[in-house]
């Protein structure tokens, strides 16, 4: 069993652990301490079960934290037995664990965090880079979650928006970044909308599959981003696209407009058109604003003037980009396309190049390096 396939059963396991009584804080610990102990020792004897020997070593080292900890022997008194080695249940926790994750002790930027470093599996910096804060500063954020749900006993799973968030996050950490999680995200979203009648669990869950089509074409073979654009329509998933604008249109006829079912709407209007050059953009700038009175979100309008740039012109597009922090991540990317567009080569060029040291990983930072050659050469050729 490699590292991915091992990872992929903490939620599980950490669940267990948490209904049998951990607190959730040293429940992470104890399977952290498993997983260790398991790269150790399954090379030379794996177990006929993963799962059952995980829980069961996990509970082990659990039992031992607590023993050890004088502060926490009241609790002693409450922990069931140690299980029986042996197949585990075979029952899927990790959405459960989402809702217990989202606890009310917690701020829900807090409870998002630290899902996402608990249950999620991303890393710190991946979370700092979704909530657009230094890394030092999310993992505070995330060190003062963990002590504020220590010792709390999970009874009382957090709402739903919170866990809508850390859907979301995952998923765009999937889509976009450097571990594979949009299928899980996916899975889990159709969960809970299967569970709960909400339309924002609909809109969220349109809008993951109206981006997930397009994931065959967003690479080309040798890996490089291939912008939305260039991309060949035919590799798109069509039954995929139906299913979505299916979910989007029912959420939508409900009137409880809510910023997944707005970000849906814009990702079915890309899906609805044939080519590029069909796009109806200015319906799309319209979504942008009900999005943004929304959220009130700088990446939102961010991505704001790149439509108002398709639907008016580049320079209508700078207009509205010159009102945004040049500091927000892409910045520099949306800017030298939009100049580029205006003709302005040289400032696109700087631009691109600006944008691609600011990447948040490899294959985007390739994709605008490569924008910014193409355009150097141009005005070498053209000098």
């Amino acid at each position: 069993m490699n590292g991915v396939q091992l990872r992929s059963l903490t939620p599980s396991v950490l669940g267990i652990l948490v209904r049998r009584g951990a607190d959730f804080a040293a429940a992470e610990d104890a399977v952290q301490d498993a997983l260790v102990e398991a790269v150790r020792v399954w090379p030379a004897d794996p177990p006929r079960d993963a799962k059952g020997w995980l829980v069961t070593v996990a509970w082990r080292k659990f039992l031992d934290a607590t023993r050890a900890d004088a502060a926490r022997r009241r609790r002693e008194d409450r922990v069931e037995e140690e299980p029986a080695p042996g197949p585990a249940p075979p029952v899927d926790d990790t959405l459960q664990l989402y809702f217990l994750c989202a606890h009310p002790s917690l701020t829900p930027s807090s409870a998002v965090a630290l899902t996402l470093r608990a249950v999620g599996g991303l890393t710190t910096r991946q979370i700092a880079q979704a909530y657009l804060v230094p890394e030092a500063t999310m993992a505070q954020r995330i060190s003062r979650a963990k002590r504020t749900v220590s010792g709390v006993r999970f009874d009382q799973p957090g709402d739903v928006a919170t866990v809508l968030r850390v859907l979301y996050l995952v998923f765009n950490e999937g889509y976009s970044g450097d571990v594979d999680l949009a299928a899980e995200a996916i899975r889990l979203t159709r969960q809970l909308a299967a569970a709960i009648d909400h339309p924002e669990v609909a809109g969220l869950l349109a809008l993951m599959l109206l981006h997930h089509d397009r994931r065959a074409a967003r690479t080309a073979p040798d890996g490089s981003l291939v912008p939305l654009a260039e991309q060949d329509r035919g590799l798109w998933d069509t039954e995929s696209i139906a299913e979505g604008v299916e979910i989007l249109q029912a959420a939508l006829a409900r009137d409880r407009l809510g910023e997944f079912q707005a970000q849906a709407a814009i990702a079915a209007l890309h899906a609805d058109a044939r080519s590029a050059a069909e796009t109806d953009w200015v319906q799309i700038v319209e979504w942008y604003d009900e999005l943004a009175r929304l959220t009130d979100s700088p990446v939102v309008r961010l991505n704001r003037a790149v439509a108002v740039g398709e639907a008016d012109g580049p320079r209508a597009g700078l207009a509205a980009l010159a009102a945004l922090d040049d500091s927000l991540p892409r910045h520099a990317a949306v800017a030298a396309y939009l100049h580029e567009r205006d003709g302005d080569l040289a400032t696109a060029a700087r631009l691109y190049t600006e944008a691609a040291r600011k990447a948040p990983n490899l294959a985007e930072r390739d994709h605008l390096t490569r924008q910014a050659a193409r355009l150097n050469a141009r005005g070498v050729a053209d000098g």
